[in-house]
């Protein structure tokens, strides 16, 4: 039986990684925080974008590429950063990087991931992004800039809507601690996932490698926290400017859900505006972010990425239909490599691809930029 009969959509790959991740890993990908009313939020928000069907076009070849600060991409979706995505499974950043390569897609390194900029130099293609974690120390600050840059990172994303730390109450129910810890409970989780635990015996369980290398430069390091709580700073305006003028390339600002802030990144010299409330992950009484769009795509002429709650090419022309110029998703990709392995993410590029052409039949759209003339407007 194909991939495509077995697993159609996210929902069917999402299933199956279940099944297949100890429950701890399951909590750390798909948990949110508090009640989880945000991540609810972004999906409902999402259903309610409403686009009018066009008939009596032909036929139609649509063409599901996009372009996006200069460059153009096979689909107008990419990899969005997640933290320790090799505790999702193992050699994940270097799947992702060679899936999104493969698709001629973005694939966005997280500061906290569990493989550096150097590790995965050889799995980049031509769209390497790296997020950023800011460390308050300018001299970690800078060398990990160099670094980005000479494993091949073009654009740098700053995250700036993690100024605390969140509880996530899942992760803490699940037994996951930070740093993690291996105990008899999580140890029972492991044994029902084999495929998962081989790899993780192979490879070792992961770490924060990027972070661990500057770890013993610094002092104070409280023993009930990672490094990267250490390293990590509340990012000001002083700190975007910093970053501006020591970046040389396309430079993203990730976490914005204000028009008002979207207005002075824009004077600040930022490149794009990237929507995200990371998921429902931080504050639990973010607007989705769908919600966030129009204000945003009326206050700032740059270019606008946005993410959550996205799962399939509707959703993604909904988002172009209210203004994105692209979206990026995180927990999708994550689910299609636990699910099928390294297969996965292609398979999931695929089911992408195949929604988009699908539903831009119904619009009658032979690109995604048409997408801005089907909405239909509410209220």
């Amino acid at each position: 039986m194909s991939l495509d009969a077995r697993y159609p959509a996210l929902t069917d790959l999402r299933a199956r990684a279940r099944r297949r991740l100890p429950h701890f890993v399951w909590e750390y990908l798909d948990s949110g925080t508090g009640t989880e009313a945000t991540t609810r939020r972004n999906r409902a928000k999402l259903d309610e974008v409403r686009l009018m069907p066009s008939v009596l076009h032909g036929e139609i070849t649509p063409d599901v590429g996009a372009t996006f600060l200069g460059q153009r991409h096979g689909l107008p979706v990419g990899i969005a950063p997640v933290g320790m995505s090799g505790l999702v499974w193992p050699d994940a950043e270097r799947h992702l990087a060679r899936a999104a390569a493969r698709a001629g897609i973005p694939y966005t390194l997280s500061t906290v991931a569990s493989q550096t900029p150097e590790d995965i130099r050889d799995a980049l293609g031509d769209h390497a992004w790296f997020q950023m974690y800011p460390p308050r120390d300018p001299d970690i600050r800078t060398d990990m800039l160099r670094r980005a840059r000479a494993a091949g990172f073009s654009t740098l994303v700053l995250t700036v809507d993690v100024p605390v730390g969140s509880r996530r109450e899942r992760q803490a129910r699940s037994g996951l601690t930070q740093p993690p810890r291996i105990t008899s409970r999580l140890l029972a989780q492991i044994a029902r996932c084999p495929a998962w635990a081989l790899g993780m015996a192979q490879r070792g369980m992961p770490r924060m490698r990027l972070i661990d290398d500057y770890a013993p430069k610094t002092k104070g390091l409280p023993s009930n926290k990672h490094a990267g709580y250490l390293l990590r700073t509340s990012p000001d305006w002083d700190y975007l400017k910093w970053l501006r003028n020591n970046w040389e390339g396309p430079f993203i600002v990730k976490g914005v859900l204000s028009a008002a802030d979207a207005e002075r990144i824009e004077a600040e010299g930022a490149d794009a505006i990237w929507i995200s409330n990371h998921a429902g992950r931080q504050f639990d009484a973010a607007p989705a972010t769908i919600e966030a769009l129009p204000a945003i795509r009326r206050a700032t002429a740059l270019p606008v990425i946005l993410d959550g709650g996205v799962e399939g090419g509707l959703d993604i022309l909904r988002a172009l239909a209210l203004g994105a110029d692209f979206v990026m998703m995180g927990r999708a990709w994550h689910i299609a490599l636990a699910a099928l392995g390294p297969d996965g993410p292609d398979h999931l590029a695929h089911i992408l691809r195949a929604d988009l052409e699908a539903n831009m039949g119904q619009l009658g759209l032979s690109d995604v930029t048409g997408a801005r003339g089907r909405l239909i407007p509410t209220g």
